[in-house]
């Protein structure tokens, strides 16, 4: 085992933890893959904004191609075959089943108010509240699945000083997993009772001591990156800073990680004991801004030398890139991004903008319409049209159909 590693082979473990370097089924996409997917990457970011697609939806697309939807909106829903359930993890997330357990702790710290772990607003506002949360409770447990907006008064102005006392009370209960998710109408949350929404079989999952979940979701979070500072390892999740005190080190001394060197970080990385170690991948998919490989910026430039940000809350006139853009991963590379917006009343996927990464290899132009086309049919759109804006933009106009 080597303690030095090479940039381009972190690039390559990387790559390889989070499955973009296999390749895309061939023939019907299944629950099985699905499941490959969720085993790898451990959660799905949720996201409102739909420009392209909602951000839960895009991690599949990288890794298994034009896969129905449905399948992950299955997975999701209530029954028998419920694979997931949604809950702050990194950010609000999908996650699986028997992972419920590992987030017990953060749902007993929400309810004992504890600002590590919620907003202090909402705990301020819990603290001065009860009897309306448990007012909330009693109609949930006894109306669910409702949403939140089926509650007289509970409509506020929108974002988190907009909210009406009936959406803190959804929102506190929510956190504390008095309440979860039981399915979405759109995008908008019906809740219900954990004892109602999740198998029996999963609410009697032992739960472990915190220090023994933070554990396991750093051992987790090591699997799904490959490697890793120990600042990228509490990122994943979430954690404090309090709570890894010292579980790092027990998981160097249980062998799951492997302290490492990687040439021109400054700090020290971990390999997960598992991880693959390829000479060569031959990855291309188009990343969500909230996938795994990229989410953390600062390791997204690390790895790939590609400075990221999303330019949504940036007004028009400042963006550098646009509006939604998409990273674009060939290789072991990040060659380029581009600025995407679905246009489904027009059956359109419109690309704003196209931009190479510095040392792009010629055929980048040529593989990303491969993928822009894949992604076309994936959302059931009936062209891509191509404003030639960047300097990636004419070249693909070349090969794709222009706008009108």
């Amino acid at each position: 085992m080597k303690d030095r590693i090479s940039l381009p082979l972190a690039r390559r473990i990387a790559i390889a933890a989070q499955g973009l370097s296999e390749p895309r089924p061939v023939g019907p996409i299944t629950r099985r893959h699905l499941a490959r997917v969720l085993e790898r990457l451990g959660l799905l970011q949720i996201d409102s904004v739909s420009a392209v697609v909602r951000a839960h939806y895009m991690p599949l697309f990288s890794r298994l191609g034009a896969y129905p939807m449905a399948l992950l909106d299955d997975a999701a829903a209530p029954g028998r075959k419920r694979m997931l359930f949604e809950y702050w993890a990194h950010e609000a997330s999908l996650l699986p089943l028997e992972s419920w357990p590992l987030m017990r702790w953060r749902m007993e710290r929400a309810r004992d108010n504890d600002d590590r772990e919620i907003y202090k607003g909402l705990a301020r506002w819990a603290d001065a509240n009860r009897p309306l949360i448990e007012l909330i409770y009693r109609r949930v447990a006894e109306e669910g699945p409702i949403a939140a907006s089926d509650i007289d008064g509970a409509k506020g102005k929108g974002g988190w000083w907009g909210w009406s006392d009936e959406k803190h009370a959804f929102e506190w209960l929510f956190w504390a997993g008095r309440i979860t998710t039981a399915a979405r109408r759109g995008f908008q949350r019906l809740y219900d009772i954990p004892e109602r929404v999740l198998p029996k079989e999963v609410l009697a999952l032992p739960e472990p001591a915190p220090e023994d979940a933070h554990r396991e979701l750093l051992r987790r979070s090591a699997r799904a990156l490959g490697i890793a500072t120990a600042s990228d390892l509490r990122d994943y999740f979430r954690l404090s800073p309090a709570d890894i005190k010292g579980r790092v080190e027990e998981l160097v001394e249980t062998g799951d990680l492997l302290p490492v060197a990687v040439e021109g970080w400054r700090n020290p990385a971990y390999l997960f004991a598992g991880a693959r170690m390829p000479r060569k991948v031959e990855a291309r998919a188009l990343l969500a801004p909230f996938d795994p490989l990229v989410w953390e910026r600062s390791r997204a430039e690390r790895l790939f030398d590609f400075h990221y940000r999303i330019e949504i809350y940036t007004p028009a006139e400042k963006r550098q890139y646009g509006y939604y853009v998409l990273p674009f991963l060939l290789g072991d590379t990040i060659v380029g991004r581009v600025d995407l917006k679905a246009d489904r009343p027009a059956g359109v996927l419109r690309v704003m903008a196209a931009y190479s990464e510095p040392g792009a290899p010629s055929h980048t132009g040529a593989e990303l319409a491969k993928e822009l086309e894949l992604m076309r049919d994936w959302l059931g759109l009936e062209r891509v049209e191509v404003l030639p804006a960047g300097d990636l933009g004419p070249t693909l106009a070349g090969i794709l159909p222009a706008a009108a």
